[in-house]
């Protein structure tokens, strides 16, 4: 679907440095499956589905896109939906958007897996486009999903993750440091450059693409989005972050680890 439905949306998308991290969590889940039903034969050529299904119906109390009233779609649902949103919002809409937000805060790569696998996921031009603020109406039950079936493994060792990745895709999260993650090019993400002036801005979800030796050090090829750019870098698997305490600043304090941590898998059955 169009980039720009809404003039809100062009508002929203362009205050936002970087998307927020149901967006991000559900970009990785839909590219997964997207890759893995493509390994399976399940989809004959690479087929994307949408990340903003995902975002909208993830962690959903209720369910995903059931109209509240019926279901059948009638041109009053269609006018009732046109004259919502053009209306100011009331103080019952403003906490169910406040409440949206805390259950998309919560949202990871597993719980966007896994309510695809319990309700199916629509392909990417059959839904909003990432980003989209306006509300799901309730007819979008009619779009049509692509069912499937699978359930999430959880790996915490990176030797473990690599022994999958031989038949599946995985995701991962990745410790993110400023200025580094926006240097690396062509070479090796090492984290920290230990010179000072290293800023850690978080974990990102990533996809891995694949282990190698490169200028003699192991490294996993990763495909991450930051900042909106989607880009691939090779991350190092042999270095280790132990602290990022700075001038006793103790929020840069983290336990040692890789750069890579929580794997996930989808096990999509054929």
């Amino acid at each position: 679907m169009s980039q720009e439905c809404h003039p809100d949306c062009q508002r929203s998308m362009a205050a936002k440095e970087e998307h927020d991290s149901a967006e991000r969590a559900a970009t990785v889940a839909a590219n997964l499956i997207s890759a893995t039903r493509h390994v399976l034969n399940l989809d004959r050529e690479m087929t994307e589905y949408s990340a903003q299904y995902l975002v909208d119906n993830a962690l959903l109390e209720e369910k995903p896109g059931q109209s509240p009233h019926s279901f059948s779609l009638t041109i009053e649902d269609c006018l009732e939906y046109l004259v919502n949103m053009a209306s100011p919002k009331t103080d019952a809409e403003l906490k169910e958007m406040e409440k949206q937000q805390q259950r998309r805060a919560k949202i990871t790569v597993k719980d966007c897996l896994e309510c695809a696998f319990k309700e199916g996921i629509p392909k990417r031009e059959h839904w909003a486009h990432l980003g989209c603020v306006s509300p799901v109406p309730a007819f979008a039950s009619f779009m049509p999903r692509v069912p499937m079936k699978g359930k999430v493994i959880e790996v915490k060792k990176l030797e473990d993750a690599v022994k999958l990745m031989k038949h599946h895709p995985i995701g991962a999260k990745l410790l993110v440091f400023s200025p580094e993650i926006e240097r690396v090019g062509n070479g090796v993400y090492v984290g920290p450059s230990g010179a000072g002036g290293s800023r850690y801005v978080g974990l990102r979800d990533v996809i891995l693409g694949g282990a190698e030796k490169f200028e003699g050090d192991d490294v996993m090829n990763v495909q991450i989005c930051y900042k909106k750019r989607t880009s691939f870098i090779k991350v190092s698997l042999t270095r280790m972050v132990t602290t990022l305490a700075d001038d006793g600043d103790e929020s840069q304090t983290i336990e040692p680890m890789g750069l890579l941590v929580d794997f996930v898998v989808p096990l999509i059955s054929k």
